[in-house]
């Protein structure tokens, strides 16, 4: 490629702008709010001359569509895909303005900086340089800014598939589920992985119906009493091992590369499931107990009770097996199970044009990088067009440490200035060279 002359300090010091204004549009999911999202940055893209489209279910629930179009001879367009939405935040748990955007100690601090207003700004820089420096697109270069997707996507992606599933036909998609880390099992190393696969969420109600009365006089068909005692029988659960071959794949990588001593057996892996809460995740079903409701008032045995698990299955796992054992460990008919959402993938491959292009440019710009194919305990977007046999990447091009990777959904998230930089280096390459 040639290269082109590219002010990055000066594009660092717009984005940090960008991304500091962005953290301040309020777009909690819930009620999300998206709108204002489309709205700050179509601003951006008017002043560009880029034109857009906004595709509205109702609800200030609006998604972005802007497109660079290109001659088509390398194929079908590019998606560079973010969700505008955040999750909730604890105000009084921040040292900071959640929604405050501050700019200190070589950080962008706020809400979304990492999950992913901090991506969807160094998407878009990746976006408007190519429209600035007029490079030549061989395929359709594509900026989606999507909605909802923090609570399943109903009012985002998946909105778009149920009524403008033309908008997704591309060839390939670059979306969040990936990162750069600087440390991975304790060792020191510029470790980027690239989502290829994700568990599948599977959500779940448990409701009860009991006997209301008074609390003075206790019975055996308390609601609140049924509820619990199957919940216990579900945290009791003990759930197997099921490592699927991109989670051995990840960990055999390792080995070969001197991270990882030993080689990747399946003992080797449950002791190091024992040691980190995030790869026993990796390796088995979870359950998360995330809500728990009973009653009215505090001398009135409750007539009905409700429980939500958070539950995510390995890749491949069937969803109806799955509540099948669970209504059998439960073992109690009088409790309802709903399912609130689901949804599985299956992987996008790795021989694949983009992946060989994002892993040349990334060790283009960090020499020592090992690029390795990761697998999310989350869920993306991505899982929409993997449905659809379109090749899905997380492809965060960041370095973090641990620390900084625990920030997010967490409290006191942000952003280095650095790593926006670096991002925008790596995505800019990366796209000039699938689209060039």
């Amino acid at each position: 490629m040639t290269k082109l002359d590219i002010n990055w300090a000066m594009w660092t010091e717009q984005a940090t702008e960008w991304l500091s204004a962005y953290i301040q549009v309020n777009t909690v999911n819930p009620p999300g709010n998206e709108t204002l999202a489309c709205d700050f940055l179509g601003e951006i893209l008017n002043d560009e001359k880029i034109s857009y489209d906004l595709y509205d279910p109702g609800h200030n629930r609006a998604t972005l569509v802007a497109t660079l179009k290109g001659d088509g001879s390398r194929g079908k367009p590019l998606i560079l895909l973010n969700h505008t939405d955040v999750v909730p935040f604890e105000t009084d748990q921040w040292t900071v303005d959640p929604l405050g955007g501050e700019i200190r100690d070589g950080f962008i601090w706020g809400r979304g900086a990492q999950d992913m207003k901090g991506m969807g700004i160094i998407e878009l820089v990746t976006f408007l340089l190519h429209k600035r420096h007029g490079l030549p697109l061989k395929r359709d270069l594509v900026f989606m800014a999507v909605a909802d997707e923090e609570a399943g996507s109903f009012y985002g992606v998946e909105f778009l598939n149920r009524e403008h599933p033309e908008i997704l036909e591309s060839d390939y998609v670059i979306n969040e589920g990936g990162s750069g880390s600087t440390e991975v099992l304790g060792i020191e190393r510029n470790v980027f992985n690239i989502g290829v696969s994700e568990k599948g969420p599977l959500w779940l109600k448990l409701r009860v119906e009991g006997t209301p009365g008074h609390g003075s006089v206790p019975h055996s068909d308390n609601a609140a009493d049924h509820l619990v005692r199957a919940v216990a029988r579900i945290l009791e659960w003990d759930q197997q091992f099921d490592v699927t071959p991109e989670v051995q794949n990840y960990f055999q990588a390792l080995h070969e590369a001197g991270i990882l001593k030993t080689k990747p057996t399946e003992d080797v892996l449950q002791v190091l499931a024992s040691e980190n809460p995030r790869i026993d995740s990796l390796q088995r079903n979870s359950i998360a107990l995330t809500t728990l409701t009973a009653g009215v008032k505090h001398n009135v045995i409750p007539s009905e009770a409700e429980a939500t698990l958070d539950c995510r299955l390995v890749p491949g796992y069937d969803p109806d097996k799955f509540v099948d054992a669970l209504t059998t460990v439960i073992d109690d008919d009088r409790i309802q199970i709903e399912r609130v959402f689901q949804s599985s993938t299956p992987a996008s491959p790795t021989e694949t044009e983009l992946w060989d292009v994002m892993s040349r440019e990334t060790k283009n710009l960090v020499e020592d990088a090992l690029i390795l194919p990761g697998v999310s305990t989350g869920f993306t977007d991505s899982r929409v067009f993997r449905r659809k046999g379109i090749p899905a990447y997380g492809f965060t091009p960041v370095l973090a440490g641990p620390s900084e990777q625990g920030r997010i959904h967490g409290n006191d998230e942000r952003l280095s200035i650095t790593n926006l930089e670096l991002g925008m280096q790596i995505l800019h390459s990366t796209v000039r060279g699938i689209c060039g």
